[in-house]
């Protein structure tokens, strides 16, 4: 983390995704650390009040609140800038917004299958390419993105949800190996099952369930360590390597 001391300007987060789950608490966990906040959701009441719970912690002042649909992929230049005139800097930007709709195991819905794809990726490179291009610039700063273990490989369930975090995860590591050179840190999170309005809309069958709050701390470890991939909870590590290393013909006849 940038240094928090009173000469110097406090850090900067921008967290786009941040009216709910895993984004809510990193605001609450990143403001603890010390950073001004500006929060991003298309959610203009749930992010307003994510802000006040923030200020009411008061361990930050109270963060700066842009509504957005990152699905409006032409606003985002002109609001990336919008940002950086009204905190002055930028140092971490986080992705963490994210769709899923259940889809059943014999159901094929191009309805269902674009907002994941346009929110869960896309979103994700038009929002991430902005932070890049300016962390590049400058010659240092943070990328974080949210993927998931759904994205280690492709599976019977919801084949378009695993491949936006799939591709995510790739997009992730092309960053990685493109800004490092310039000093730039992009950290790909991979959470298993979270506390989340996500996955409750999802059903059942979660397991090792773990808080947004437990997340978000992770996260934030993260960040201070320059780490590049983790998983949380980090179990999922070991449960991932064994998934990735399966036969295909012995994994298609798995129903996970």
């Amino acid at each position: 983390m940038t240094s928090t001391s009173p000469l110097l300007t406090p850090p900067v987060a921008v967290i786009v995704g941040a009216s709910s789950g895993i984004g809510a608490a990193l605001a609450h966990r990143l403001a603890a650390d010390g950073y001004r906040l500006a929060l991003l959701a298309r959610r203009e009441d749930a992010l307003q009040a994510v802000a006040e719970r923030v200020a009411a912690a008061g361990n930050a002042g109270r963060p700066r609140v842009f509504p957005h649909d990152v699905t409006d992929y032409d606003a985002i230049p002109g609001l990336f800038q919008r940002i950086l005139a009204a905190m002055g800097r930028v140092d971490v930007v986080v992705y963490a917004a994210g769709v899923l709709h259940p889809v059943a195991a014999d159901e094929y819905d191009f309805a269902k299958d674009r907002p994941m794809l346009e929110t869960n990726l896309l979103g994700a490179v038009a929002w991430l390419g902005q932070a890049a291009a300016y962390f590049q610039t400058q010659g240092e700063g943070h990328i974080v993105g949210i993927s998931s273990v759904a994205g280690d490989r492709g599976r019977v369930k919801n084949p378009a949800y695993q491949a936006g975090k799939a591709g995510l995860t790739n997009y992730l590591e092309s960053l990685r190996n493109r800004l490092s050179r310039h000093g730039v840190h992009v950290l790909t999170v991979k959470p298993g099952f979270v506390d989340t309005p996500m996955l409750q809309a999802a059903g059942g069958g979660a397991f090792w369930v773990i808080s947004p709050e437990q997340a978000a701390a992770d996260i934030a470890q993260a960040i201070r360590k320059r780490k590049q991939v983790i998983y949380t909870p980090a179990r999922w590590r070991w449960v991932m390597l064994a998934i990735q290393h399966t036969p295909s013909f012995l994994f298609r006849r798995l129903s996970v």
